[in-house]
Parts: C-alpha cells; structure tokens; sequence
C-alpha cells in the first residue's frame, strides 16, 4: 500500500490518525513540524498529509519548500473556515484540501482519489502519450511538453491538462471536472479547480497566435481551445 507522511503537530491527532490508516493498510510516517517534514521526505513517499498551523516551520512554508524539488501530492489539512489557507496552499502546488474536523471516511476519500490519479498514471507505459496542438503527454512518466519544454506540473495540474487535451474545443463544467480530476463532488464555494486551472495557465506558454489555451466559460466553466 501507499506510504504516507503525515505532517502535524497535534500529537493526539496524528496518533489518531495513524491508528486509522494503518489500519487501512497505509505504510505512515510522522513528522510534528515543517522542518522535520522536509528532511522525512524521500522519493518512497506517495502522498503528504500538511497540516498549516505548526511551529519552527508552518505548512505553507514546508509547502513552497518541498516544490523546489518535489511534486509528491500533498493533502492540506486545513482550519475550518480558514479560507485564505486554502487558496494560498493551492497557489503553492497543494493537491487539495480537507477543513478540520473532518470524519475519517472523509480524509480515506480524498486520499484515495488522489492516489488513484497516480496509480492509473503509473500503469501506462512510459513511451505512451496523448498529443494534442503542440501539447504532449506521458501519463506513464507523468510527464507534460509544449513542443520540446518539459512543463513543472503538480499531480493535479498534470491530470488536469490531461483531461483538457481529451476534449478539446469541449466545454468542461467545474461540477464535471472536480469529479473527474479531483474525484470528489463540487461543494459550495470551492475554489479548488479554479485555482488549479489558473496555476496551470501560468506554466502553459502562449499559443503562437496569442490565443489563450485553456478558455473561462462564465458561469460554466472551462475550454480547452481549439485550433483555426
């Protein structure tokens, strides 16, 4: 099963939450700062669970730091009504987030589904793409081209162009994209997808006709835009 790190320093809730995805079958390491978050990091880890408020070095922080090297996916976990944190972790390259408290068929879901994002990936083999434009990608090595510039992307962002250049010229509804991408229904006022589509945009260069690649449909959602 996967192995997970999980970054708090509420020493009651991680022994919790160990107890519970270990009983999952998840392999689970515990860090209760930034700072010893960073240097648990390695390259057997799958998915890190981030906790935001934290001492010596908070989770955005530890966030903005792993993504100088690393795109494993991260899960923030986040105060409830803190609505700042959530859209600052997903600007830094979070993969989504989980306000507290939450019940632990909620934080399983949403572990879930973003591992199954890379789990699927991995099964392709690493000379298969998907080309659409001058866009290619290797779901297998979870690795994105514009012509020959290898693109910085998240987890998210890869499976997210991905699902883009499947439908080109398609419209794209947040309701359907936050259940195909992120795996999980659009709840009132998550801003999830949008800030994953508006990271995404500043890592695709421009087209050569000046044209924009990934369209807002107001009130709808998003496009992928055609050529011609």
């Amino acid at each position: 099963m996967a192995n997970i790190l999980l970054v708090d320093d509420d020493i009651e809730l991680t022994s919790l939450l160990k107890e519970v995805l270990t009983f999952e079958g998840f392999n689970i390491t515990e860090a209760n700062d930034g700072e010893a978050g960073l240097a648990a990091v390695n390259d057997k880890i799958d998915l890190i669970l981030l906790d935001v408020m934290m001492p010596r070095m908070n989770g955005m922080d530890m966030l903005k730091k792993l993504r100088e090297s690393w795109e494993i996916p991260v899960l923030m976990l986040t105060a409830k009504g803190e609505e700042i944190d959530r859209v600052i972790g997903l600007e830094l390259g979070a993969d989504d987030y989980l306000p507290k408290p939450f019940s632990d068929r909620e934080l399983l879901a949403r572990i879930k589904a973003i591992l199954r994002r890379t789990q699927v990936n991995s099964t392709a083999k690493s000379t298969d793409y998907i080309e659409y434009q001058n866009i290619k990608v290797y779901p297998g090595k979870q690795e994105a081209y514009v012509g020959s510039m290898l693109l910085e992307l998240t987890t998210t962002e890869f499976a997210l162009l991905t699902h883009f250049i499947q439908y080109p010229g398609e419209s794209l509804t947040k309701e359907v994209l936050s259940l195909d991408v992120l795996g999980k229904r659009l709840a009132p006022f998550d801003r999830a997808i949008d800030m994953h589509v508006s990271n995404l945009r500043k890592k695709l260069p421009e087209r050569s006709d000046g044209k924009p690649r990934i369209k807002t449909l107001r009130g709808r959602g998003y496009m992928l835009v055609e050529e011609g």
